[in-house]
């Protein structure tokens, strides 16, 4: 089984690889292998050069679609950590939606760059308490996708951010879009799975906020600029 899927189930805050393994059987939960980094499908299906990460906790299963699925076009790189693969490809879109936002309301690369170099904190905290490897969100499945869906123009996650912090409501946007943005249902999940393991999410929290809440992006925005002073 290859998995392609970045997110959370809501109820269970499982990854998709264990959703695949519970229903399917947990006997073939070391055989899936996932893959993700910073690749949006117009781009790979228009030949432009890609590379990206397949997990697998088999490594003769994560060689063996690194063969099949590399080309002239898309190189795969092979990483054990399944975790930390699929945790970066999933929260990295509510990172996006908070890096829209930004964008929507008429902020600079100062704060795009403080709230990817944040946001990377977060998802590398949580991965971390999960199980994952710090390298993994180092890499291409944790900033290298995280730097292209905050920054890319095709990505649908940052494009929901940048209404929302036009003053669109979050229906209304939900209603005109023609694709699914995964970080609206996975910032919920997120921060749920963060609770679980008392990890500290203050971006995702307050995305949590301004898509499950209706909270204004600006207060949210206040409350992440003015929270207690600490360390890097």
């Amino acid at each position: 089984f290859v998995s392609a899927t970045k997110g959370i189930e809501n109820q269970s805050l499982q990854r998709m690889s264990e959703v695949i393994g519970y229903v399917v059987s947990p006997v073939f939960s070391p055989k899936i292998a996932v893959i993700s980094g910073p690749s949006f499908a117009k781009e790979v299906a228009k030949g432009d050069p890609t590379a990206i990460v397949v997990a697998s906790q088999a490594k003769e299963i994560a060689e063996l679609v690194q063969r099949d699925f590399s080309g002239p076009s898309l190189r795969l790189y092979t990483n054990p950590d399944v975790v930390g693969v699929e945790l970066g490809g999933s929260v990295k879109n509510v990172i996006a939606i908070a890096a829209g936002v930004c964008v929507g309301l008429g902020f600079g690369y100062n704060s795009m760059a403080a709230l990817i170099t944040r946001g990377l904190a977060e998802m590398t905290r949580l991965a971390l308490a999960c199980g994952g490897k710090r390298d993994t969100l180092a890499g291409l499945a944790g900033m290298g996708d995280l730097v292209l869906t905050c920054t890319g123009g095709l990505s649908r996650n940052r494009a929901v951010g940048v209404q929302l912090g036009q003053g669109q409501k979050l229906s209304d946007i939900v209603n005109n879009m023609r694709m699914v943005a995964e970080g609206i249902m996975t910032a919920r999940a997120t921060l749920n799975l963060a609770r679980k393991y008392q990890v500290e999410m203050p971006i995702t929290e307050q995305m949590d906020y301004v898509l499950n809440q209706g909270r204004n992006p600006r207060d949210a925005i206040r409350d992440l600029m003015e929270r207690r002073l600490k360390d890097e």
